[in-house]
């Protein structure tokens, strides 16, 4: 009851907040990244978890995310909460690059031919790439129910996106996933390592003040 929200939120507000919240998109990245320079890690530790938390917004298992970052920075031995901040990367407004980058890489890794509606927004005829996972999910969730009801599972429709979407996506993500991710990394590590050093020096220029108060007048 102490921790509760005073003013519950419709859900219409909770979705809307997910896509933007609150002072936008750049205030969000703000906290992220003051949050991430105040982890108590080593410098390269915090960054291998970023790594992590990048390269996993490459990945088309949206709902995992948080479980493979962790599981990737574990294996790496980096900082697992930084890895779940870094999958703040992906977000909607980075979205489309990194499908863009993604589906394009694995179709030629593939040497299939790229749908382009897919990366327009639906209309009545096209469906993007957000519809087409809305549309995959629905089937899944049809052909589960379809084992406890008279109803017929149909595999043609999953099959068809696993072909144009899901699989390009997974094989080509890889790539500009470790691009992304190493690029993160080499620019966090001295990032974090200044901001650690210049915190060191304040909290002892701070300590030495409350030693010695009379330094201070």
């Amino acid at each position: 009851m102490v921790f509760r929200r005073r003013d519950r939120r419709p859900l219409w507000r909770v979705v809307y907040e997910f896509f933007w919240p609150r002072g936008g998109w750049g205030r969000a990245a703000q906290y992220v990244k003051h949050r991430v320079r105040r982890l108590p890690d080593t410098p390269e530790k915090i960054a291998r978890g970023i790594w992590a938390g990048v390269f996993t917004t490459f990945c088309p298992l949206y709902g995992l995310h948080f479980l493979i970052a962790a599981a990737i920075a574990m294996i790496m031995r980096g900082n697992i909460l930084a890895s779940l901040m870094a999958t703040f990367f992906g977000n909607p407004l980075t979205y489309v690059p990194i499908a863009y980058a993604s589906l394009t890489t694995g179709h030629w890794l593939l040497g299939t031919r790229l749908d382009r509606s897919l990366l327009v927004g639906p209309s009545q005829e096209t469906c993007g790439i957000g519809c087409q996972f809305n549309h995959a999910g629905g089937d899944l969730w049809h052909n589960f129910m379809a084992i406890f009801t008279d109803e017929k599972a149909d595999w043609a429709g999953l099959s068809e996106f696993n072909a144009e979407v899901f699989y390009p996506y997974l094989v080509g993500g890889i790539i500009p996933g470790i691009i992304a991710a190493t690029i993160s990394y080499y620019l966090c590590v001295p990032l974090i390592r200044a901001y650690q050093n210049s915190r060191r020096k304040a909290l002892r220029a701070k300590l030495s003040q409350l030693k010695n108060p009379a330094d201070g007048e």
